[in-house]
């Protein structure tokens, strides 16, 4: 591709693809899914005996700034994802009972306390998507967190949310 084109156009390569992606605000508001600017990689928080992926900022976020946005596809009803790390808490119903995968990075964003998560998303239930926005200053590289909406109540984050101290903290 032609360096002055991409610049002309602010565009970006996207570095797993041959295909030229779009980043202006009209572009991005043309597509259901984007996340350009977001790669996964292993987290800063695996371990040597607990390997899991991340998701990272492939440029620097101002706060307030669309870090992603995408679709989500509810799962059957009737699928216990109190039990399934993998899937999204898609209500605001507790307990809740509906659950759906989400498209692009957003599976991997890694969760923490609100105070350090640097992201939040913002969902939209009957549309099934969501957006994701910078919290503070992200820099470029830096892994992305969000608080999951369910961390304080749901079987399969209750040994997680006692080591990050999520029950202390106020909603």
């Amino acid at each position: 591709f032609d360096g002055a084109f991409a610049r002309t156009h602010q565009s970006k390569l996207n570095l797993y693809s041959p295909i030229l992606v779009m980043s202006t605000p009209e572009d991005i508001a043309k597509t259901k899914i984007w996340c350009a600017d977001v790669y996964c990689d292993t987290s800063t928080f695996a371990t040597p005996d607990n390997q899991f992926d991340g998701a990272f900022a492939r440029v620097a976020f101002k706060e307030g700034d669309l870090v992603e946005k995408g679709i989500m596809r509810r799962l059957p009803e009737g699928f216990d994802g109190m039990k399934c790390q993998e899937c999204f808490t898609w209500s605001d119903e507790i307990p809740n009972k509906t659950w759906a995968m989400g498209s692009g990075c957003s599976p991997y964003y890694n969760t923490h306390k609100t105070s350090v998560s640097n992201t939040r998303m913002v969902r939209y239930f009957d549309e099934n998507r969501f957006e994701i926005f910078a919290n503070r200053d992200i820099a470029a590289g830096e892994e992305l967190l969000h608080t999951y909406k369910s961390l304080q109540w749901r079987e399969c984050f209750k040994p997680l949310a006692d080591i990050l101290g999520a029950d202390e903290e106020k909603k």
